[in-house]
């Protein structure tokens, strides 16, 4: 009964939100890279450092303990310059047992996600409202089309760890608990578009000791 009312409460939000998504592609490039200017250096000084990211190294003994919350190392343009112009990036996903990663969309790129370890629930909406589910094992690949709110769980007493491969080098992230009410959105307009009352959208914000 309660995954019922957590995917109930996930088609309310993506629906609630979904005017609101803009979604977009990288634009082309007219040279082989791009390097940031605030390198200063000629492209003929470029070594292989600069096209190599070295941050998903990260080991089971450096991660923060305890583990309560998702982990998600980003190898994004802003963390990999090299990736500027190039299309693509990635995400490390870490979950610890019994951790969701929130409703959330990208607004820029599609996500394929490959579990290595453990195992997840996943799913999106798509754009008529529609909810599509699946349970991963490792090594079992899904993909999250591009700009539909979409979300993962790790059912299990065991941390479970992915990779997500995006189609842009900024594939920009909207969680959509915190975007809805996280951002100032009137209490009355809230209440209206969930057919809720007040106090139970103070609980929803972040703010409020329930969230703590």
């Amino acid at each position: 009964a309660s995954m019922k009312y957590y995917y109930l409460v996930l088609v309310l939000v993506a629906l609630a939100s979904a005017p609101l998504a803009t979604v977009a592609g990288d634009p082309d490039i007219l040279t082989d890279f791009v390097i940031p200017n605030m390198y200063g250096i000629a492209p003929m000084n470029i070594t292989g450092d600069f096209f190599t990211y070295t941050g998903f190294r990260v080991t089971n003994e450096t991660m923060p303990w305890p583990r309560r919350s998702l982990i998600a190392i980003k190898a994004n343009m802003e963390a990999f310059p090299a990736l500027n112009g190039q299309s693509v990036s990635y995400t490390k996903l870490v979950f610890p047992s019994e951790c969701v990663n929130p409703p959330h969309t990208h607004p820029r790129a599609a996500e394929l996600l490959v579990v290595l370890n453990g195992a997840l629930s996943v799913g999106f909406v798509d754009t008529t409202g529609k909810l599509y589910t699946q349970d991963l094992s490792a090594g079992d690949m899904f993909v999250f089309p591009k700009g539909l709110v979409h979300y993962q769980y790790n059912l299990g007493q065991s941390p479970a760890i992915a990779l997500s491969a995006f189609g842009s080098a900024a594939p920009g992230t909207v969680n959509v608990p915190a975007s809805v009410f996280g951002t100032g959105i009137d209490n009355v307009v809230l209440t209206k578009s969930f057919k809720t009352d007040f106090w139970t959208v103070q609980k929803l914000k972040p703010h409020s000791p329930e969230m703590a």
